[in-house]
């Protein structure tokens, strides 16, 4: 009978050892919350300084159709982090037309408890007001504007951060890469809608000024709005028949520049043919007019912007093209759509700060790892007045050449005196 005892008291301590061995992993964590629940959540949520933690980020970008390039980076950028956690939108192409479309667009995001940073890359006409709608109702949201499309003190009235192309330094590098290049001729090409904004009738006075400075003839050329009764094919039309003529009258040491999109493949085109340079588009891309003009297929290159520029260069300089034509190595638009959302998770997890012009920098240089960003405050040139959260961006160019290289104009120092100039 002890010994039955004894047996039956050592099998109940085995059990009951047992017992407290299978309990040793903790139960899967309910949505009820709780202290255990907590502790996973906490185990299975990105490092806070590399990924994105138990809250949201939202990119309104334009349709593939209109902005390719903007729309793609923010794709990157959800791809990397994860549908569950990066929302994207997009607004009409008809932005002009839609406008409560657009505005309703950008403010539905905040109807998300978890979404705590907003990008609008493009920031079209209607930004400004979607911002100060989502600031009232929840201003613990971060709201970076990409590429304004309206007046940038007023637009920086309402975002917390603001980014454009710097219309201001790269009027001056542009002029600066000619010459050093040695362009001794500087031929903008531009119409009266795109002079009456304030950023590229800025950048056009800045650069006649760099034409003195570097003892450079400037020249204004009118084409045709392509939003015009002529159209696209018109306008296109137009520069493909001019530029030779502009060739002959310049000479081949003539640098180009135009202001509108549809003008870059016809005059990068021509400039292959004919002779000339080309520091880069009005906002550079590799994707930027150079397939068309070049004939080139980059379907196998797609989002792989080292591979394109590569294939870019090697067309170029088949062409005897080499060290007459420029680019920034990675899209703008991409860049900018993706290291936006980037420095605003930054910003959340406490590693950067939101209004520090390196810390924009080097989260735009995770989208583009061999090129080099700068950039200021917007400085009103009236008022001399520089802004806080409003930035003016640029990357270092590229010149394709055997080998390519970059200008170094990431460190070059614009002087001064050009961030007045009106």
């Amino acid at each position: 009978m002890k010994k039955f005892l004894s047996m039956l008291l050592a099998l109940v301590m085995l059990l009951a050892l047992a017992g407290c061995g299978g309990n040793s992993d903790p139960a899967p964590a309910q949505n009820e919350g709780g202290n255990d629940a907590e502790q996973v959540q906490n185990e299975e949520a990105p490092s806070m300084e590399d990924g994105i933690g138990d809250y949201h980020i939202g990119i309104v970008t334009g349709s593939v159709s209109q902005s390719e390039d903007d729309r793609r980076g923010a794709e990157a950028f959800q791809a990397k982090y994860g549908e569950d956690k990066v929302t994207l939108a997009i607004y009409p192409d008809n932005f002009t037309e839609e406008l409560e479309t657009t505005i309703q667009t950008i403010v539905n995001m905040s109807d998300d408890p978890l979404m705590k940073a907003i990008i609008v890359n493009q920031s079209v006409p209607g930004t400004t007001e979607a911002f100060r709608q989502i600031k009232e109702r929840r201003p613990d949201i971060i709201c970076i504007a990409g590429e304004a499309h309206e007046d940038l003190p007023e637009i920086g009235s309402a975002a917390d951060l603001v980014c454009n192309n710097d219309f201001v330094s790269r009027g001056y590098l542009i002029i600066r890469t000619a010459h050093e290049l040695g362009a001794d001729t500087f031929v903008h090409i531009s119409f009266p809608r795109h002079m009456a904004y304030e950023t590229m009738s800025r950048r056009v006075a800045v650069m006649q000024e760099a034409c003195k400075e570097f003892g450079m003839n400037f020249v204004l050329e009118t084409a045709p709005d392509p939003t015009s009764d002529v159209g696209i094919p018109g306008a296109q039309a137009y520069i493909l028949e001019n530029v030779p003529a502009w060739v002959e009258k310049y000479g081949k040491n003539a640098a180009y520049f135009c202001t509108n999109d549809a003008h870059t493949e016809p005059l990068l085109k021509q400039l292959v043919e004919y002779g000339g340079y080309f520091i880069e588009a009005d906002l550079p891309s590799p994707l930027m007019g150079y397939p068309g003009a070049l004939g080139l297929d980059l379907t196998e290159e797609a989002g792989d912007f080292s591979a394109i520029l590569a294939k870019v260069e090697s067309a170029l300089v088949e062409k005897g093209c080499a060290d007459r034509f420029g680019t920034w190595a990675y899209s703008y638009g991409y860049t900018l759509s993706a290291g936006l959302a980037e420095h605003a998770k930054n910003v959340i997890n406490g590693v950067s700060e939101i209004t520090d012009m390196d810390d924009v920098a080097a989260a735009l240089q995770v989208y583009s790892p061999e090129a080099e960003w700068n950039g200021s405050g917007y400085t009103n040139a009236t008022t001399g007045v520089k802004s806080d959260n409003v930035f003016l961006i640029y990357q270092d160019t590229y010149i394709m050449g055997d080998p390519g290289h970059y200008m170094g104009n990431a460190e070059v120092e614009v002087p001064e005196k050009y961030f007045t100039v009106s």
